[in-house]
C-alpha cells in the first residue's frame, strides 16, 4: 500500500484534488487519512457525505472521527477536515447549500496552498463540486414543464442555449443536456433566472481538474463489513443516540427523513418493530443502499469518469 501512497501523491501534483469514493464500509475515510498525510503540509479532507453535515449525528453516519489524525515523525498529527457537523440536526441540508459550502471550504484550502482530499460515498454530492454543476435554488415549475413534454432533446438543447444568450451565458458543458429531463431542469433555471435579472452562472471556486479514487470491495465482503459495523455501532450506542436525538425535541418523522440507520432505529423506539426486526431491516436496507451507491459510481464511468479502482 505504500507503493500506491507515493504513487498517487506524485499524480496528485498534476489535478486540482483528489478525489476518494467507495460503497459505505468500504474503508474509504481511513485510506483518505493515511493518504493525506503523506503529504507536506498535510492534506485536507472535503467530505462528501449528505448526513456527515449534521451534529449530533454522530454514530449513525460514521463520522469516526478519532480516525482523523495520523503517526508522522514520531508524533500524532491531527488530519483537517471541512463539511462535517455543520447544520443542525433537524435541518433540510440541500445539494444547493453543499455545493457553495464545499467551493467556500475549497477556495480557503486552494489559497493556503494545501493540497484537497474530497471522500464520500453520495455520488450526486461528489459530482456537483466536481463536475462542475450550476445549481440555482429554483422550485419546479410544472406549467413549464408541461409546455415542453413533447419537444425533442435537440430542441430543448437549441431551446436552452437561447435563453443563455439573452443573459450573457453559455452552456458551460455537456451535463446539463445529457437527457431531456436534465434539459428541462436547466430551462426551469434558466426561465427564473431570466425572469429574475440573475447575471450569469455565480463563479463557485470548484476544482476542475479531479483524479478519482475508487475503494473496490467485493459484495460479499462489503457485506460483512456492513454486518460486523453494524453490530459494533449498537454496542457503541447508536440507539442511545437516535433517543437523544428524540428526547431533545426532534420529530420523529424529521428522523426517518435521514433514512437508513435514523429510520429504523425511530421506528423501533416508537414501537413499530422489535429490536431483533430492526437490526435485520436495517442490515438488509444498507446492504441495498451500497449496492446503490456502487451503481451510482459505474454510472459516473459511463458518463466518462475516470475512476482508478484499489482494492483495500
Amino acid at each position: 500500500m505504500e507503493a500506491t501512497f507515493d504513487r498517487l501523491t506524485q499524480i496528485a501534483d498534476k489535478y486540482d484534488a483528489l478525489c476518494i469514493l467507495g460503497p459505505t464500509a468500504s474503508g474509504k475515510s481511513r485510506f483518505a487519512v493515511e493518504l493525506a498525510g503523506r503529504f507536506s503540509p498535510v492534506a485536507e479532507i472535503l467530505s462528501a457525505d449528505s448526513r456527515q453535515v449534521y451534529r449530533g449525528m454522530d454514530i449513525g453516519t460514521g463520522k469516526d472521527l478519532s480516525e482523523y489524525h495520523i503517526e508522522k515523525n514520531g508524533l500524532t498529527t491531527d488530519i483537517p477536515y471541512h463539511l462535517i457537523d455543520i447544520a443542525d440536526a433537524g435541518e433540510k441540508y440541500n445539494l444547493f447549500r453543499y455545493q457553495r459550502d464545499f467551493a467556500a471550504a475549497y477556495a480557503n484550502i486552494r489559497a493556503r496552498g494545501v493540497k484537497a482530499i474530497i471522500c464520500g460515498g453520495s455520488g450526486l454530492y461528489i459530482e456537483s463540486v466536481t463536475r462542475g454543476y450550476r445549481l440555482q435554488q429554483v422550485q419546479p415549475d410544472q406549467k413549464l414543464r408541461d409546455s415542453l413534454e413533447g419537444k425533442s432533446l435537440d430542441e430543448l438543447k437549441k431551446m436552452l442555449a437561447a435563453m443563455k444568450e439573452k443573459r450573457g451565458a453559455r452552456l458551460h458543458n455537456n451535463t446539463d443536456t445529457d437527457t431531456r429531463k436534465r434539459a428541462i431542469r436547466a430551462i426551469e433555471i434558466e426561465k427564473y433566472a431570466l425572469e429574475h435579472n440573475l447575471p450569469p452562472e455565480e463563479m463557485l471556486t470548484l476544482p476542475e481538474k479531479v483524479y478519482y479514487i475508487g475503494i473496490d470491495v467485493d459484495r460479499d465482503e462489503r457485506n460483512r463489513r456492513i454486518d460486523a459495523r453494524l453490530e459494533r455501532r449498537l454496542k457503541e450506542g447508536m440507539v442511545e443516540e437516535v433517543k437523544a436525538l428524540m428526547d431533545s425535541g426532534l420529530p420523529a418523522d424529521d428522523l426517518i427523513y435521514y433514512g437508513l440507520e435514523y429510520k429504523f432505529i425511530t421506528l423501533y423506539l416508537t414501537g413499530k418493530m422489535s429490536y431483533g426486526e430492526m437490526v435485520e431491516k436495517l442490515a438488509t436496507a444498507i446492504h441495498q443502499f451500497a449496492k446503490r451507491q456502487m451503481t451510482w459510481f459505474r454510472g459516473m464511468e459511463r458518463k466518462g469518469i475516470e475512476i482508478e479502482w484499489i482494492k483495500l
